[in-house]
């Protein structure tokens, strides 16, 4: 089997590989356990319909969401550039409920008490768990870019670097920019969600100035020293089809902006005023895992033991997706949170019968990134279990990436993108 079939072959569902199956489980006896899920992303959503299935529907699960809706930041970029719209990325939440049986509360979690397993919502309601499963994305560091903390400066200077309203918002700022303006976008220091989606992004936004407003121009500002993912590829594409349009800078960290103006301004390099300014800040773990002292590493990032995601600050309570400290070579990706979810799965409904979790978790990533509307590359990986180093490691020789852009790559992309929302949410 070649390499690429290989990591097709085990696509959004790998995760379950070396897992052992669990549908069928035994009935556990006496009132249901109960598990709580916080956040309905890639990771939550996958998750919460897991239990259920892993549990044959014996084990009882609550969703809270504060969102109608799941919107997704893989193919969020599209909707930047204008190749597909908010809907395109969009999907109810209902199926969890109608064919899962999970139960969906719309509200935020205020706190969690790890001793007395309750977590408390915004809406007033306090809700048991025996355990709890916390998928709570990113949150933005804004203390490193002070202007961006005053009241409405997100409105005004958007990351959409969590997909819905901000998309939105960032495609009627470029359809309201006169040919001959300029786009910026900053890049933090990584680890950030997502590492190819900004060069990505460019390529989106170039796509469609190329289109509508030839005289435009993207800026990108890399606070990094170099390209983070795809380098090769993303440079043969803004040569071949946006030559003169794309301006990479790196090592050009932005530490605050003129919201009023649009000026970038960076710690040694001269100030930059664009006509849309696109600040992406640094990233930590989302708020509520702060805030219960879950963020063990520099107070940014989720440690947790990879057999199961429990956290290695709080028993009972399980962390997964972009806020965890990741394992190496490990990226914060929609497809990776959606593993975990099937990982932790299996293992809560295994610790809630009193039984070993799996020992062998195995399970692949694929991040396609589009540098046209059409043509698209991809950079992969398959992860294991390292009993003796306590950590997922990728597997030698697996993964890789596009040797070049293609239509077809696009055609692969799109069939990811629907299938990966079907297994999270269908």
């Amino acid at each position: 089997m070649q390499r690429r079939q290989l990591i097709q072959g085990l696509g959004a569902g790998s995760a379950l590989a070396g897992l052992g199956l669990l549908s069928g489980c035994a009935t556990i006896g006496g009132n249901a356990p109960k598990v709580v899920v916080v956040g309905g992303g890639y990771g939550g959503a996958t998750a919460a319909k897991y239990v259920r299935l892993f549990s044959d529907y014996q084990i009882d699960v609550t969703l809270i969401e504060p969102n109608e809706a799941f919107i997704s930041c893989p193919i969020s970029n599209l909707v930047v550039g204008g190749h597909k719209t908010m809907a395109d990325i969009t999907t109810p939440y209902d199926n969890l409920n109608k064919r899962h049986g999970v139960k969906l509360v719309r509200d935020m979690v205020t706190s969690i008490d790890p001793d007395k397993r309750t977590v408390k919502l915004a809406g007033g309601a306090e809700l048991p768990y025996d355990r709890l499963i916390v998928s709570p994305g990113i949150d933005f560091m804004l203390d490193t870019i002070p202007g961006l903390k005053a009241a409405g400066a997100l409105e005004k200077v958007p990351h959409a670097w969590k997909a819905g309203p901000q998309t939105a918002l960032l495609r009627r700022q470029l359809e309201a920019l006169p040919d001959g303006g300029t786009y910026a976008m900053s890049i933090p220091l990584a680890p950030y969600r997502c590492p190819p989606g900004p060069y990505e992004r460019a390529c989106m936004v170039a796509s469609y100035f190329k289109k509508a407003k030839p005289k435009s121009k993207v800026v990108i500002f890399d606070a990094n020293d170099d390209i983070q993912s795809k380098k090769g590829l993303f440079l043969k594409a803004w040569d071949e089809h946006y030559k003169g349009m794309i301006d990479y800078r790196p090592k050009h960290k932005v530490v605050d902006v003129d919201v009023a103006t649009n000026t970038l301004k960076f710690e040694f390099n001269d100030d930059f005023k664009a006509g849309v300014a696109n600040v992406i800040p640094n990233m930590r773990a989302g708020e509520i895992a702060v805030k219960t002292g879950l963020a063990t590493a520099n107070a940014r990032w989720c440690e947790v033991d990879f057999l199961t995601f429990e956290s290695k600050a709080a028993k009972n309570i399980h962390v997964l997706g972009d806020a965890i400290q990741i394992a190496p070579a490990m990226p914060k990706s929609g497809h990776m949170a959606n593993q975990h979810g099937k990982t932790c799965a299996a293992a809560v409904v295994s610790l809630l019968q009193g039984k070993e979790p799996p020992q062998l978790p195995l399970y692949a990533n694929t991040c396609y990134s589009f540098v046209t509307a059409e043509d698209v590359v991809h950079v992969a990986s398959v992860h294991r279990y390292d009993a003796e180093k306590k950590t997922m490691l990728a597997v030698p020789g697996s993964g890789g990436v596009s040797s070049a852009a293609s239509e077809l790559e696009g055609r692969y992309a799109m069939a990811w993108a629907r299938n990966i929302w079907a297994d999270t949410l269908a």
